[in-house]
């Protein structure tokens, strides 16, 4: 027996025999050191070749190579490594082992060692590292020549012979297991057999420490067993994996070969040629510009010469694919019929008929001509008024191909014009890919939310738009990706918008704006009776009988859920209805089910809108105003709040322009309100505090003149104001200036009740333009100065003739 020290890290490579012979009735010590180990447990019989890190090892196997018996305690630990173990980890069962070799190399050490037999720890000596402890040895379980342990050991080594053929690796370690030992030898079995699972360190743990040897046969039975269904379940996926590879390398070899054979007899070509060819077969039936026949011709002769698997190769596939889909001299047959294309607005849509007018007029002068030449029309008004369906409406009553896409939020222009080939993943423009997917070179083409567009470093597309929606250029629209003259005059632009503002104004000036205003309450009941309901009840899959809303119900839905100047709002409350409705259908409630006022807020919950407080009183006036949604009004209050000082207060979150017309109106007032009827000095000694509601709306515009003077006017005279609604710029010499957005105010001042108003003498011609039935009913006076405003404010004056 050789014995030898472990040096310090420096020993690198050096390897020292110390056991060549183990004996079974060797003495064991009783005082052994300890190594933890935090994978699992080892078991008797077992030869064991252990990897440590020597800076933590080295000084416990240095000890153990010191001794006579070189006998070390292996431990099972609960700590994530065997580095960080401490007593309170170690399990109190383990396996002493000899130490037959100690080799250390790259600063770990490779230990072999021979598991030996079951300890049990009694105490501990050194509670550090190098972990020293008292053990009492638990001697193996004598063999009695019992039926049960023969029959589990018999059913022990059928479960091993059934893993032989699944796992290979099981053969080697059966071999060196029966060098050793014999199968009549039923504890050291169980141990080997449960060595060979791929079970937890816990369970391991548990078949180490079960000392009689029929529940520790049954425990390792069930573990194999496991372990065999694991096996089986490895091999099947292999199997099938395995299955498919072979599949599918036998069809690519035969792919090849009958590509081969074809190739061979004529009857085939290459993959090359065959994309050459379908080109050539797609250009023939397009109508190429001269420029575009000389670029696909050197197109078609590099992609000859390239090898296939290039990336040039697959840049001008790409590149010709795109050119030979995009529909050079296609044009769909326009229907020029008036009266087809009035049936089709009039089916699509309800009311709107300025609109309607304004459309059939451009396509009567289209008609005319012959043909529906190139244009842009941008139809603006608020969310939900129909303006993405008449585009459709339009591109259905010509037959054209229609597309949309919506350019809110572009930010590059290469979304517009494309980028250049150079880059990895170029592609055309928004344009071009349009006109490949409706296959003509006339489409309606729908660009949605144009005054959302945006600009960053990138670009700014609305300027790149300037080319696409100019009739005099887009006859040579160049995309950067296609770098070829493209013309798009054929194609009919229809473009929307919320708002005028925010559209660069040399992209307005290329369009012809037609403006859709809100719907009325009576326009919105026959929409949601004739269109929104019928299509929720369909979309809901219920029959047209399945529920009923009479006409009382839809008003009060309108006035309480849905004020808004669109119809989506509307058609959002009547699906909230419809689901309802199907919910109470499938417990059981007869149809039809009848929806009454009084049910709305069963099934819509409270009142989204109000009636608007109706306020009065001096000081106060009622406004109008355009916004994004349509028109609103406003009621502008004045109050004098101490006599103190001289003042003026404006509240109401008000812009910088209202707040400017706020002033003009106070200094306007301030010096005629002798002539107004008003005591001179009240302003003088008086501190006046101006609010619009609501205070969280923001507010803007110059409209709020007039009525900011005639609340400061009311408020000085102590005069409540008649029951009327006004808007109009005023200047600091009284004269009232236009305003726009006409139609919008005065559906709101129809919603809201009011029957009177004031509008600015040169606004006549818009009001004459606002459709009679929005008009009817409403008394209208026009001022051109304040002066024609002040008799029609309070009772005691004798209103002027009105229109």
């Amino acid at each position: 027996m050789a014995e030898a020290d472990i040096q310090d890290h420096e020993t690198e490579g050096e390897e020292v025999e110390l056991i060549q012979l183990a004996r079974a009735n060797d003495v064991l010590p009783l005082e052994i050191h300890l190594l933890p180990v935090a994978l699992r447990p080892f078991f008797p019989g077992q030869a064991v070749p252990l990897m440590m890190k020597a800076e933590h090892w080295a000084p416990t196997m240095k000890a153990v190579a010191d001794t006579e018996h070189k006998i070390l305690g292996i431990v099972l630990v609960d700590s994530e490594t065997s580095e960080e173990a401490t007593t309170q980890h170690f399990h109190q069962v383990g396996t002493a082992a000899r130490v037959h070799r100690i080799h250390q190399q790259d600063g770990h050490l490779q230990v072999l060692v021979e598991c030996l037999q079951r300890f049990r720890i009694s105490d501990w000596i050194n509670k550090k590292s190098p972990f020293r402890a008292r053990v009492a040895y638990l001697p193996e379980p004598t063999v009695a020549a019992d039926s049960d342990v023969k029959a589990y050991a018999m059913a022990i080594i059928n479960t091993i012979k059934e893993l032989l053929p699944l796992n290979p690796l099981y053969v080697e370690e059966l071999r060196v297991f029966l060098d050793r030992f014999g199968p009549d030898d039923p504890s050291h079995l169980a141990d080997f057999a449960v060595s060979l699972t791929t079970s937890s360190k816990e369970q391991l743990q548990e078949v180490l420490e079960i000392l009689p040897l029929l529940p520790r046969m049954e425990k390792v039975l069930v573990l194999l067993n496991n372990e065999l269904e694991l096996a089986r379940a490895q091999q099947k996926i292999r199997s099938s994996v395995e299955e498919k590879m072979h599949k599918q390398q036998r069809e690519f070899f035969l792919r090849e070969q009958l590509k081969a054979i074809q190739k061979e007899l004529g009857i085939a070509k290459d993959d090359r040629t065959a994309e050459i060819d379908r080109f050539k077969s797609r250009i023939e039936k397009l109508h190429l510009t001269e420029q575009a026949h000389k670029r696909v011709d050197e197109e078609l002769e590099k992609l000859s010469i390239l090898e296939t698997g290039s990336p040039e190769y697959s840049v001008t596939r790409n590149y010709l694919d795109w050119i030979t889909l995009l529909p050079w001299g296609k044009h769909s047959t326009d229907k020029l019929d008036l009266k087809r294309a009035r049936r089709v607005l009039d089916r699509d849509h309800y009311g709107l008929e300025d609109v309607k007018e304004r459309i059939l007029e451009f396509l009567a002068v289209g008609i005319h001509k012959g043909e529906i030449a190139g244009s842009i029309i941008l139809l603006v008004g608020p969310p939900g008024v129909g303006k993405t369906s008449i585009g459709r409406s339009i591109a259905d009553a010509l037959g054209r191909q229609f597309y949309r896409f919506s350019v809110g939020g572009i930010r590059d222009e290469a979304e517009v014009k494309g980028h250049r080939r150079t880059y990895i993943g170029a592609m055309p423009g928004k344009f071009l890919q349009a006109m490949k997917d409706a296959g003509t070179a006339n489409p309606v083409i729908m660009l949605d939310e144009i005054d959302k567009i945006g600009a960053s470093f990138q670009g700014d597309p609305a300027s790149a738009l300037l080319e696409v929606l100019d009739p005099e250029q887009n006859t040579d629209f160049l995309d950067h990706y296609l770098d070829l003259r493209f013309d798009l005059s054929k194609v009919l632009f229809v473009c929307t918008a919320n708002q005028l503002d925010s559209i660069p104004g040399p992209l307005l000036d290329r369009m012809e704006i037609i403006k859709l205003s809100g719907y009325i309450a009576e326009e919105k009941l026959q929409i949601a009776r004739k269109y929104l309901l019928p299509r929720q009840i369909d979309r809901a899959g219920l029959g047209k009988q399945a529920l009923k809303l009479n006409t009382k119900t839809l008003r009060a839905l309108i006035e309480g859920y849905a004020r808004d100047a669109g119809v989506r709002q509307l058609e959002k409350q009547l699906g909230k209805i419809v689901r309802k409705v199907a919910v109470r259908m499938l417990e059981g409630e007869e149809t039809p089910i009848q929806v009454t006022e009084t049910d709305l807020k069963d099934y819509l919950g409270s009142l989204v809108f109000r009636d608007e407080r109706k306020l009065s009183g001096p000081g106060v006036v009622t406004g109008l105003a355009w916004t994004a949604m349509g028109g609103a009004t406003l009621s502008i209050e004045a109050a004098r709040t101490h006599s103190f000082n001289r003042g003026f207060k404006l509240t109401g979150q008000l812009g910088d322009v209202m707040k400017e017309s706020a002033e003009i109106a106070y200094g306007y007032l301030m010096s005629h309100a002798k002539e107004f009827g008003a005591d001179p000095g009240f302003f003088e000694k008086s501190f006046i505090h101006v609010h619009v509601p609501a205070g969280a709306t923001p507010k803007d515009g110059p409209s709020a003149g007039i009525t900011i003077t005639s609340a400061l006017l009311s408020l000085a005279r102590d005069e409540p104001v008649r029951r009327i609604a006004m808007t109009g710029e005023i200047t600091l010499t009284g004269e009232v200036f236009p305003v726009g957005g006409i139609r919008e105010k005065l559906i709101a001042a129809r919603r809201a009740g009011i029957k009177e108003i004031i509008l600015p003498e040169d606004n006549q011609g818009d009001f004459d333009e606002v459709p009679e039935h929005i008009r009817k009913g409403l008394t209208v006076h026009f001022a051109s100065r304040y002066e024609d405003v002040l008799p029609l404010l309070f009772k005691q004056a004798d209103a002027p003739s009105a229109r």
